[in-house]
């Protein structure tokens, strides 16, 4: 079920508390009300590499040895999410949020993504997550700039902008200039 949080994006501003999400981009796969939302940090890497994310999960990797895993966020840094371009039919718990990006976090997803490297996928592991009411407080609060998704623009920022990068392109997306954004309340 689509809500105007999720799918989308979320720009932390200069108003967010919590170092975690200084500057951060948090892709929004789902948001509901009364459960929550929950969403993946796109502009975070780590230094934990692929390889070793694989081996110790008896995966064969056969991508590049130097990839490396990226930080979804502070919840669970134990469990593993995939966002991808291409549908895998053979992955059954797969969701879709737009037709060019789709996640799971099955171990049969990153099976798949291991085993042909030659697919566009960004491996995590932890996520951001919020209990119900909390982000829209922080919205609210004027924490987080909600960015709507827009598929053209989608894949190309979470697939193809640098991490660095991601922050600035992300806010220019709604013809914004990063350097004229004012964190403010919003209105209750």
């Amino acid at each position: 079920m689509a809500t105007p949080l999720a799918p989308g994006f979320l720009v932390a501003l200069d108003a967010i508390l919590d170092p975690n999400f200084a500057r951060t981009v948090v892709l929004m796969l789902h948001h509901d009300e009364g459960q929550g939302a929950f969403g993946l940090v796109i502009n975070r890497g780590t230094d934990f590499p692929m390889t070793d994310l694989c081996e110790s999960l008896e995966i064969n990797w056969c991508g590049e040895d130097t990839a490396r895993v990226d930080w979804g966020g502070p919840v669970h840094p134990e469990q593993g999410w995939i966002l991808f371009r291409e549908h895998l039919e053979e992955v059954e718990d797969a969701e879709q949020v737009s037709p060019r990006l789709h996640w799971s976090g099955s171990r049969e997803a990153l099976r798949r993504f291991a085993e042909s490297p030659e697919l566009v996928a960004r491996i995590f592991l932890g996520y951001a997550g919020w209990g119900p009411g909390q982000l829209e407080q922080e919205i609210a609060a004027g924490a987080w700039l909600v960015v709507p998704l827009d598929e053209p623009v989608t894949g190309g920022l979470v697939f193809e902008t640098p991490k660095d990068k991601l922050w600035t392109a992300t806010v220019r997306s709604l013809g914004i200039e990063p350097g004229t954004l004012v964190s403010t309340q919003g209105v209750n």
